[in-house]
């Protein structure tokens, strides 16, 4: 009775595409170490105030826009609103040609493209075992929806008043950063029953 060994193929018998789809299919990339990330974030922070002569937010991008967009079907109730008309200016510069939204559109490139080539990028809802994907879309909405309200009234995001403000030693930034992280502690316990 003969008997055969599987030996691995040579390098030139391998399949031409065999990489490209080993590749698709390989586990996603390690996460960078937080400490190194950390120390990369206040590089960019320097940065920005190097370059820039300013620091980094993202909740003013985000007014911009609203301003904008009530501006082309609501112009007179945007001008009866300082907050808002103070996006608007005096017409002679477009609300969304500002540094906080080109900042903006670049962290939301720059995150999709360190998605991509980790290969992170996937459409998914992630939630708990409890939770529904519409309970999960609706806590975080309500969520979203109650860190701009708040960021209204602290007169800036965790991007402004933490990175930015935190780095120039303000003092309401740093009480804002304990009180979001109170806040965020405090809240954990009503919703700690989603991701169980």
């Amino acid at each position: 009775m003969a008997t055969t060994t599987t030996q691995p193929l040579a390098p030139a018998l391998v399949e031409p595409h065999a990489d490209a789809h080993a590749h698709r299919h390989a586990p996603p990339a390690a996460y960078m170490n937080p400490y190194l990330a950390g120390i990369g974030l206040g590089l960019v922070l320097l940065a920005a105030f190097v370059v820039m002569g300013r620091g980094l937010g993202a909740s003013g991008a985000i007014n911009a826009f609203v301003a904008w967009s009530l501006n082309l079907v609501a112009p007179e109730h945007v001008r009866s609103r300082e907050f808002l008309a103070e996006y608007i200016g005096d017409g002679s510069a477009h609300p969304l040609k500002a540094w906080l939204v080109f900042e903006v559109l670049g962290v939301f490139a720059g995150a999709l493209i360190s998605g991509l080539l980790a290969r992170r990028v996937l459409v998914s809802v992630e939630r708990g075992p409890r939770a529904s994907v519409a309970l999960r879309l609706g806590l975080a909405f309500a969520g979203g929806a109650t860190m701009a309200f708040g960021a209204a009234l602290g007169r800036g995001c965790t991007s402004g008043q933490a990175l930015t403000g935190g780095a120039l030693l303000n003092a309401g930034s740093w009480a804002f950063m304990m009180c979001v992280f109170g806040g965020a502690y405090a809240t954990a316990w009503f919703v700690r029953r989603q991701w169980r």
